[in-house]
């Protein structure tokens, strides 16, 4: 990268930067650094456009507070730029994401906003892993959130639910999530954390490494997610039926062998 010091005035912020352009960032830890010494670490840039212009793909809290202090002092001194390739979206959001997890951990849910970017970009969630350091089931992990209803994933956001409910209830249908949002409108509490499980399976829950007979042989569709070691089977009559049928072929198979 091109290291260069660039006029606030060219900058703005890039709709890759992983926080995103609209809302405000907290500068509580940062704003009394900028006033005392300036922007020391440089923001990553790329041209938008125009050879005189740049966009900010990395670096927004320190050009918020930056521009805070310009309109305090009338003017601050030319920002420290590394100027990155333009044109590549998701090596941009990948800079963005690698700067802010070192610096402020994002919340999950603008994890997998980011990692979802990346996916639509082309990236596989091995290239994502590999990256960010993580396992590649990690990265699946946060994916997974894609399947709650925005609604729920702006709960968790904002801390009005905890990781257990949200990790559960992306085992649901959107059918499911949307009555699971409807006892939370209502008089009723809806069911958290572990109580998720019990709700979305009629309080019958039967793990897959419970099962005598090859999971794969049943028939009733199996409820997997990626929070735990194993999935479930969601309808115990035609588990048992199963269970009792691959008892009966054990014992059949031990009465044969001692009668040989």
């Amino acid at each position: 990268m091109e290291l260069k010091h660039i006029d606030i005035a060219c900058l703005s912020v890039s709709p890759a930067n992983m926080r995103g352009v609209k809302k405000a960032p907290d500068l509580t830890n940062i704003l009394p650094s900028v006033r005392a010494r300036g922007v020391l670490v440089p923001l990553i840039v790329r041209q938008n456009g125009s050879p005189t212009t740049y966009e900010i793909v990395a670096g927004k809290r320190r050009y918020h507070a930056a521009m805070i202090v310009a309109q305090e002092e009338g003017s601050i001194d030319p920002l420290p730029c590394a100027i990155m390739e333009a044109g590549d979206d998701a090596a941009a959001l990948e800079a963005s994401l690698i700067e802010n997890i070192a610096r402020l951990d994002p919340d999950e849910v603008t994890r997998w906003e980011t990692f979802t970017r990346l996916v639509k970009e082309g990236r596989s969630p091995e290239d994502i892993s590999l990256t960010f350091g993580l396992t590649e089931l990690q990265v699946k992990r946060t994916l997974a959130l894609g399947n709650l209803l925005p609604r729920i994933r702006n709960h968790y956001r904002n801390d009005e639910i905890d990781a257990v409910t949200v990790r559960h209830l992306t085992l649901a249908s959107k059918v499911r999530q949307r009555e699971w949002l409807a006892l939370l409108d209502g008089e009723s509490r809806p069911p958290m954390g572990y109580q998720v499980k019990s709700w979305l399976l009629g309080g019958n829950a039967i793990a897959t490494d419970k099962a005598l007979f090859d999971p794969a042989d049943y028939t009733g569709g199996i409820v997997t997610g990626l929070f735990g070691d194993h999935g479930y089977f969601p309808y115990p009559y035609r588990f048992w039926l199963m269970q009792e049928a691959s008892i009966a072929a054990r014992v059949d198979a031990y009465r044969d062998v001692r009668w040989q």
